[in-house]
């Protein structure tokens, strides 16, 4: 047996390959490299920080990673290094079978500027394969009177290695009968065939036994070895023959399992165990035998696995059929995999924002994603899309990759998260389509001041109320989240009665409550206004502010006050004087009584609550004037006692009282007599007191008498003097009539002053009230001013019990308001 050609060692071939493996491109952000198979893991592929301009630390730093999707990842980012490096061991074998060019693509992306570059690593094939027969021991049945020329088939070798690594070709050990010869079909494969080169003779050797080695190319050359038993038999002149060359059969990846998709075909003329054909697979390899089975009876072709169009969509089935005594021929089955639309698209994200401010510009990226359809054709092109009711668009970038972009400035009180469903929709029939979500929050600035629920407030208090009462309570609500959404309450400075508001009311930072610091009076204050500010806690905080009218509400806290007659401040009560002669309706006096609230709690009625001479005298429900209501007669009392009751309407009503004292007389001296007869003082100093008083009230009352008779006097003289001009001949033309006054006009001046007395039964308590300008009429109705009594000069007065001088004292004119 020969042996097959030396090549050049195994070891310089990888020193090439990684030497080639240094050797990168880019165009249009596409880089390159090359890298032989079967390196250990961490073998050095090329430099990928240079080939993006980047220092190897800033590998880590601008977030470039590997994003490719599929299968394993067959390579790694040193971020140390900054080079590209395997993650394993890479069979080229394995992972693109017999194909002339294994290129691995991959997605590098910059993730600082959002930015994808494609890698391209072409994976060089090492011979680390040999030749393989798939069997050991190959039996051919040869007639012994063959001819010298005849061709028999032999096994082929199948080498995975591609190129020069391949199967080169074949090798025969030494034999004087067999020669071997090898041809090149139209596919590119070798096929060996045994030629009989000499006669043969079955009853001188019944078998021979030869060795076919099949070789392959490369630095370090593998070969394999079969063993080919040659036996002689009786005469088989024909071989089988196909129907066909070759078999072209077209069949759905979705075929279901166990289905018939050819049958192939072959005849042979000879007769009897020479005739009988099988069929049988040659080169089989575990793809085939895993998807395909061959009735080697019937010649039928049965799917045995699934098919995957993705995974391949061509399939070439070797087939051969022998006869009984080992006469064979060959034929092929091709079969197409038709793809149908059974892979949806898929979605991989590749970066994506999970939260974004609402004032971001449109176009900002809220994430980068790939899609991929592993269908072909119609079948594998996709559509992206999003709802058309959302901010957001997307934009195509490299390849299939999709940005997902704002398409306007948002706004979080509008919509604070959005759940953006991307779908991938392919062309197929029919159609596939994929969803995928991203949830988007979208953060709060502050950007909404707070706003009350009502432009202004109003709120009614009523006064006396305790301490720290609630009176109102006010609302603010702020749209925006978190700190931006907390509202502070607070009242603006201002004064009250020269004091600030503060300490009057105050408002709950926290809850808008307004409370009330002190005890209002409505007589004091009856309304507030106040500007309420609500803030929020943003950054810059923002507020608004709403006025609020704060009214107190008037209570029935106050008793009606008597303002005449005034309550002397020693007890006495004050005396009135009626006439005997006062006819029925003759007003008295007046109670004049006021109340400081308001309203109906104001509103007062007068009542004669006691009377010592029941029936003599009635008060005004509404005016508070007492008046006589019958005629006086001479069996009344010289002194009436009379208790008025002043009451309001509030609830509860409130009333004040006061006593009068209607001392029943023609003067004041009667009074007087009268009064003093009534009671005798208690003390020797009281005696004292009353004597002082009535020698005081009568030195007045003769002064001013003396004063009226001395002007009466030179009146009359002058009088007298001019009518003694008059009649001795003496003109009075010059004499100014103002000199001269009438009774009517001392009469006018007396009616001008009024002495007011009044006095007790104890004058010791008795009041003297000296003239006193008219303003005082106004408690006085103007109707019941009776007529003033003509002036006495020298009328004696007997019954008067006081100081002889006291000649005259008018009574007093009370005119009403």
């Amino acid at each position: 047996m020969a042996a097959p050609p030396q090549r050049p060692d195994c070891s310089r071939l990888v020193g090439i390959y990684l030497l080639l493996g240094a050797l990168w491109e880019i165009r249009a952000e596409q880089i390159r490299y090359s890298v032989p198979e079967e390196l250990e893991k961490g073998s050095f592929v090329g430099n990928i920080a240079k080939d993006l301009g980047l220092e190897s630390r800033e590998l880590a730093e601008r977030g470039v990673r590997i994003v490719s999707r599929g299968r394993t990842q067959l390579f790694a980012l040193n971020p140390r290094s900054g080079s590209l490096v395997t993650a394993g061991r890479i069979d080229r074998e394995e992972l693109c079978d017999r194909s002339p060019k294994c290129v691995v693509s991959l997605e590098i992306l910059l993730e600082d500027k959002v930015k994808i570059f494609g890698v391209e690593v072409e994976i060089i094939d090492i011979n680390d394969n040999a030749p393989n027969f798939g069997t050991e021991q190959r039996e051919i049945k040869v007639a012994e009177n063959e001819t010298p020329g005849t061709r028999f088939p032999l096994p082929e070798a199948f080498d995975p290695d591609v190129g020069i690594n391949s199967l080169q070709g074949y090798q025969l050990s030494s034999n004087v009968h067999f020669s071997l010869d090898v041809q090149n079909g139209a596919d590119g494969i070798k096929y060996p065939e045994l030629v009989l080169e000499h006669a043969l003779d079955r009853e001188e050797e019944a078998v021979h036994h030869l060795v076919l080695i099949a070789f392959d190319g490369g630095d370090l050359v593998h070969s394999g070895t079969t063993r080919i038993h040659v036996t002689l038999v009786d005469t088989n002149d024909n071989a089988p023959l196909f129907t066909q060359p070759e078999y072209h059969v077209s069949v759905r990846e979705n075929v279901p399992v166990g289905s018939r998709i050819v049958t192939v075909k072959a005849t042979d003329p000879d007769e009897g165990a020479n005739g009988e054909v099988a069929y049988s697979l040659r080169k089989v390899r575990d793809k085939i035998s895993q998807l395909f089975q061959l009735n080697s009876v019937t010649g039928d072709i049965t799917i045995l696995g699934d098919l995957d169009y993705e995974d391949s969509g061509f399939y070439d089935i070797d087939i051969e059929a022998h006869d009984g005594p080992g006469l064979r021929a060959r034929s092929k089955v091709l079969v197409t995999v038709l793809d149908v639309n059974d892979n949806a698209p898929e979605v991989m994200v590749t970066s994506v924002t999970n939260s974004i401010q609402e004032t971001s510009s449109p176009g900002t990226v809220i994430a980068l994603f790939n899609v991929h359809d592993s269908d072909s054709g119609e079948n594998g092109l996709v559509t992206c899309s999003i709802p058309n009711n959302l901010p957001f668009t997307l934009e195509k970038t490299y390849g299939n990759y999709y940005r997902l972009l704002t398409q306007r400035t948002l706004d979080r009180e509008e919509v604070s998260e959005y759940n953006i469903t991307v779908t991938a929709t392919d062309h197929g029939t029919p159609q596939l389509s994929t969803e995928t979500h991203i949830l988007l929050k979208v953060t709060d600035i502050n950007d909404n001041p707070p706003a009350f629920s009502h432009a202004s407030y109003s709120a009614y208090l009523p006064e006396n109320n305790p301490r720290g009462a609630s009176i109102l309570s006010m609302t603010a609500q702020d749209p925006d989240s978190i700190e931006n959404a907390r509202v502070t309450y607070s009242l603006a400075e201002g004064m009250l009665l020269g004091e600030p508001l503060s300490s009057y009311v105050s408002v709950n930072s926290d809850t808008g409550v307004l409370y009330a610091l002190r005890s209002f009076d409505y007589e004091q204050v009856r309304d507030l206004q106040l500007l309420v500010t609500a803030s929020d806690s943003g950054d810059p905080p923002l507020s608004s502010n709403v006025s609020l009218s704060l009214f107190v509400l008037d209570q029935n806290d106050n008793a009606p006050e008597i303002l005449y007659p005034s309550p002397p401040t020693d007890g006495s009560t004050g005396v009135e004087l009626a006439p005997r002669s006062a006819e029925p309706g003759y007003l008295v006096t007046k109670v004049v009584a006021v109340d400081r609230d308001s309203g109906q709690n104001a509103w007062l009625s007068y009542r004669l609550l006691k009377a010592s001479e029941p029936g003599l005298f009635v008060v005004g429900l509404h005016t508070g004037e007492v008046r006589t209501a019958r005629a006086l007669q001479d069996r009344d009392a010289l002194k009436q006692s009379l208790v008025v009751v002043v009451q309001d309407h509030g609830q509860p009503p409130l009333s004040a009282t006061v006593t009068l004292t209607v001392a029943v007389a023609d003067n004041i001296p009667d009074v007087l007599a009268d009064l003093g007869s009534l009671e005798i003082p208690s003390t020797p100093e009281a005696s004292d007191l009353t004597l002082y008083l009535v020698v005081a009230v009568a030195a007045v009352s003769c002064v001013f008498l003396a004063f009226v008779i001395v002007l009466l006097a030179l009146r009359l003289r002058r009088w007298h003097k001019s009518r003694l001009l008059q009649a001795s001949g003496g003109g009075l033309g010059g004499i100014p009539a103002s000199h001269f006054v009438g009774m009517d006009g001392v009469r006018a001046f007396l009616q001008t002053y009024s002495h007011e007395v009044s006095l007790t039964a104890d004058s010791r308590k008795s009041h003297l009230i000296f003239p006193q300008p008219n303003y005082a009429d106004t408690l006085i109705s103007q109707e019941s001013c009776e007529k003033s009594e003509p002036l006495l000069i020298t009328q004696d007065l007997p019954e008067t019990k006081g100081d002889p001088s006291l000649h005259q004292v008018s009574q007093s004119c009370h005119t009403e308001t």
